[in-house]
């Protein structure tokens, strides 16, 4: 089935045309089947591929497919000053990176997807969502299986495309409503970066080809850069898309409130797969960024501020799901640390692990907050979704969801970095080549101290939701109960992989071989930071063993630490709050930083456009009356009969413009899914017409 590799991508689009045009008028069944139907169907192909190319043939395998050719060729202009035809085929490519990208997404995703059919199961909007879900599916897999960077680019503003939909999937809720404007706006600004340094590729390189780039780089460039230069300013550029998709300092603050989606939403998007796409387009630009170390030192930088930053604001938030987004948020920091001190394989590694143990942590609030509605309209409550999200009304959840406690506890003790679970593997390697190879260096300092504060508010989590007395009153207590099978049992293989997936990435000097690092590389193409690599191998095993018991040394304290806290008193964060309310009113307000945001950019945004408004208004309305009042006068002094062709012809002429107005008015409504809709359907047009005209 290696062959029908590029069907991948294109299977969950069927599905999303299926559903969308027909799921309607289709039973509920119907809907579950094909949705989930597709994504599997996918992910047996990757997984053929996988064990019948990459587990045979080596790594070194790559499988390329051209389905048309999209751009024929047009004369642009190159740095040189010659000009090169800009050529651009619909190619797949899949080699061991997007390899494993595809199985993430495929495998997490259809699990998700299955779990989605229980969750969802009474909401009107069901074969909606699933559509929205498959689309989502086909855009992430086109963006890691897209040979160049423009259909990365597709693939790039599909995913956000079906983020904003899926984050305003229940639009009723202004909160959702919002959540979603907010999301499509801030990835708008890293799109712009993206834009440019995809423009500034071509101009230096005559390609957008990712291996032709990465080679154009390794021939023009002997070595790092020195200094700041063309390849720093597209490393940077690309960065900045990053920073937007995966939500790091400054553009961080979309992802927390993205939480009022579906939890299967925060799942799939939020954890396992689209906020990772930055990550993915850092290690695939991997040779760029290490022939660009002061690129390689922002991202570096970024990504451990990041991972404290939102670790720190994780402590002390009560909404469930609102805990994890800033756990995802820090985690995605770690990613970017590990590609910062060139451990890009470190990065993916950690990638792949985190889509197992945070999917089922947010999966396992699904199952939670699914049983407390339930439980609260069963008891003829009426409290909003809000408190049924607070874990200050939650506890003792363990003796009547068992299976969920379970799952969560797992996941838990992976994130927090415990051995032997998948988290700690592949956190601490990324901590190991922080420290250049066995030095106490600032980064690695910072990242200790963040995962740290994971072990502790996650642990905090826990104790919170599924243990001590419930919180959420007796009426409720007797209604509480297990998720159904559907919805456990992906939960019970999260949970699974959240044990075994490290195995991959066992270290050398823990008599591993470090597994994924080899597979990975002939992707990478020798991407690694040569600084960075030399280091890591020189130092002694005995240092790595010393690294390595601080760092599960400090998470063992994180987790002692919050059961000392909150095991005998959910109520401690009020004593915190008064004996540090300051710091703890900073901290719970996050910073403050949306309340920044929105002094400054929305309100300087919205005064300018106040400013512009008043300009036409009294500026230019004012000119124009002046002109027709003298027009008139003058008239007025000639004869009655011109005055009435002058206001005849004045009239005629706003008639005629307001006339061809109103066409384009209606289609300006001012809704953003609209204008998304319009998006992905000049999107379509162009794609169908280059694919029949050229196949």
């Amino acid at each position: 089935m290696s062959e029908l590799f590029w069907l991948i991508p294109l299977i969950p689009g069927v599905g999303a045309l299926v559903i969308g045009l027909f799921g309607k008028r289709l039973p509920k069944s119907a809907v579950a089947f094909i949705a989930c139907g597709v994504v599997a169907l996918s992910f047996l192909i990757a997984a053929s591929c996988f064990f019948g190319v990459f587990l045979t043939a080596g790594s070194e395998s790559v499988l390329s497919k051209t389905l048309f050719s999209w751009i024929p060729g047009m004369s642009a202009s190159q740095a040189d000053g010659s000009t090169k035809d800009f050529l651009v085929d619909w190619t797949y490519r899949l080699d061991s990176l997007s390899m494993v990208m595809v199985l993430v997404v495929s495998g997490v995703g259809f699990l998700i997807h299955v779990y989605s059919v229980g969750y969802m199961s009474h909401d009107p909007g069901f074969a909606r969502f699933f559509c929205y879900l498959n689309m989502f599916t086909f855009f992430m897999l086109n963006l890691v299986l897209g040979a160049n960077f423009l259909i990365a680019f597709i693939g790039w503003e599909g995913v956000g495309l079906s983020s904003y939909l899926l984050i305003g999937f229940w639009f009723e809720r202004d909160s959702a409503a919002n959540a979603g404007k907010k999301a499509f706006i801030v990835n708008r600004i890293g799109d712009a970066g993206f834009v440019l340094a995809i423009m500034l590729i071509f101009f230096q390189f005559g390609s957008v080809d990712f291996y032709q780039v990465m080679q154009g780089v390794a021939a023009r460039f002997d070595s790092p850069e020195v200094g700041f230069g063309v390849l720093s300013a597209i490393g940077l550029l690309l960065f900045v898309g990053a920073a937007g998709k995966s939500a790091q300092i400054p553009l961080h603050v979309w992802l927390p409130d993205a939480m009022e989606g579906p939890t299967p939403v925060s799942a799939l998007i939020h954890a396992a797969t689209m906020v990772t796409a930055g990550v993915y387009m850092t290690v695939r630009c991997g040779v760029l960024y290490a022939h660009a170390p002061a690129a390689l030192s922002v991202v570096a930088a970024i990504g451990c501020a990041t991972a404290f930053f939102a670790a720190s604001i994780g402590l002390f938030q009560n909404d469930i799901k609102r805990v994890l987004a800033y756990s995802t948020v820090s985690q995605l920091g770690f990613m970017f640390l590990g590609a910062g001190v060139g451990a890009f394989a470190a990065a993916i590694f950690h990638l792949m692990t985190h889509a197992f143990f945070k999917a089922c942590l947010f999966l396992g609030s699904g199952s939670v907050i699914h049983a407390m509605e339930h439980a609260e309209h069963s008891s003829g409550g009426h409290r909003p979704y809000t408190e049924m999200q607070d874990m200050r009304n939650m506890g003792g959840l363990f003796a009547h969801m068992p299976w969920t406690a379970r799952t969560f506890i797992v996941a838990t003790i992976a994130i927090a970095g415990i051995p032997p679970l998948a988290g700690f593997v592949s956190k601490d390697e990324i901590l190991w080549r922080a420290t250049g190879g066995g030095h106490l260096t600032p980064l690695w300092l910072v990242a200790a101290l963040a995962a740290g504060m994971t072990a502790f508010y996650m642990t905090r989590q826990v104790i919170l939701t599924f243990f001590g007395e419930f919180r959420g009153g007796e009426k409720m207590a007797k209604h509480l109960h297990e998720a159904p099978p559907v919805m456990w049992v992906p939960l019970v293989v999260l949970a699974v992989g959240s044990i075994f997936a490290g195995l991959v990435g066992w270290p050398h000097f823990l008599g591993g071989g470090n597994r994924i690092e080899a597979f990975l590389e002939p992707a990478i193409m020798a991407g690694t930071h040569p600084a960075a690599e030399a280091a890591a191998h020189e130092a002694s095993a005995a240092l790595e063993w010393t690294f390595m018991l601080i760092s599960v040394a400090i998470a063992a304290t994180g987790i002692f630490l919050a059961y000392r806290t909150y095991w005998a008193n959910a109520k401690a964060d009020e004593s915190v709050a008064r004996s540090w309310p300051s710091l703890h009113r900073l901290i719970f307000n996050k910073y403050y930083v949306d309340e920044l945001y929105g002094a400054t950019v929305v309100s300087g945004t919205l005064g300018g456009a106040e400013g512009l408004s008043k300009f036409d208004a009294e500026v230019v309305d004012g000119a124009v009356n002046a002109t027709a009042g003298l027009t008139v006068g003058a008239a007025d002094l000639s004869s009655l009969a011109d005055e009435s062709l002058v206001d005849g012809a004045v009239n005629a002429v706003w008639r005629i413009f307001a006339q061809l107005s109103m066409a384009f008015r209606r289609v300006q409504t001012g809704l953003i899914q609209n204008y998304a809709l319009m998006m992905l359907i000049g999107m379509g047009i162009l794609v169908g017409f280059f694919y029949f005209h050229f196949w």
